[in-house]
């Protein structure tokens, strides 16, 4: 529920901390505290804490999530390659979301979405396992029917479309990549699936996005990390969840 909106959830805003913990991590400090970051934002409007435990601990660590775990009063949604350690690791911790993502070493974000048709069987065997211990699963995938079509056939219920190619670009060329993202909304959708997004989302361009009445879930990190540096951490995620509700409500 909303606290923006008491009636029921308008559209949902995952806080993501990973960035919290590479400021942590670039002095070797105990500060800022990603697990201090996650239960403020939660006290701020967040719906859900969103954290990358990634193969190279570059930003989260495994004792973050572990000591998150059990201090949720909302859910966590736990991003993770497709690999067997992350996987067991999930199924250990058993938040309430795992979102499967593809991962490269050399990559400072992720770049793009995740191949489920070229990798079904492993996608596939992963989504079972998680499945078993009573997680729901998600699959951080680009706005392509061939690649919700193998979601479906794979057996997970929820996709995350990518939307870093919007965010990146500018003109016409953004206003293709929102009608892609758009159609890939409406598409699956009508096939079942629960349907989020993010990736480069920003207090300027999450409108648009927003405004799709289907997405149930945007999942913002960086920037508002970034604008907490000038409005202070609670500040920042009420500002993301105000711009994200009031865009659905139609009152730009």
């Amino acid at each position: 529920m909303s606290f923006l909106h008491p009636n029921g959830t308008i559209i949902d805003l995952g806080v993501n901390i990973d960035h919290v913990a590479t400021l942590r991590n670039a002095r070797g400090t105990r500060y800022p505290d990603p697990i201090r970051a996650a239960l403020l934002a939660e006290q701020a409007g967040a719906d859900c804490i969103t954290l990358h435990l990634r193969e190279d601990r570059r930003h989260i660590k495994d004792a973050d999530v572990i000591a998150l775990a059990p201090q949720l009063l909302t859910r966590m949604n736990l991003e993770a390659a497709v690999t067997q350690e992350m996987i067991d690791f999930a199924c250990r911790i058993k938040p309430a979301d795992v979102c499967l993502v593809p991962e490269k070493r050399t990559e400072v974000t992720t770049e793009g979405g995740l191949d489920v048709a070229g990798n079904f069987h492993a996608v596939q065997a992963a989504v079972k396992q998680l499945q078993a211990e009573g997680i729901r699963v998600s699959l951080f995938i680009d706005a392509d029917e061939a690649q919700m079509d193998a979601t479906i056939a794979v057996g997970a219920p929820v996709i995350e479309l990518h939307t870093g190619r919007y965010a990146d670009t500018e003109g016409a060329e953004q206003q293709a990549e929102l009608e892609r993202v758009r159609r890939g909304v409406l598409y699956g959708a009508s096939r079942g699936l629960k349907v989020n997004a993010g990736h480069g989302l920003h207090y300027t361009n999450v409108q648009a996005i927003a405004a799709i009445p289907d997405i149930a879930e945007l999942n913002i990190g960086h920037a508002i990390v970034a604008h907490s540096v000038f409005v202070g951490w609670e500040n920042a995620v009420r500002e993301m969840k105000a711009i994200m509700v009031s865009t659905r409500l139609g009152r730009q």
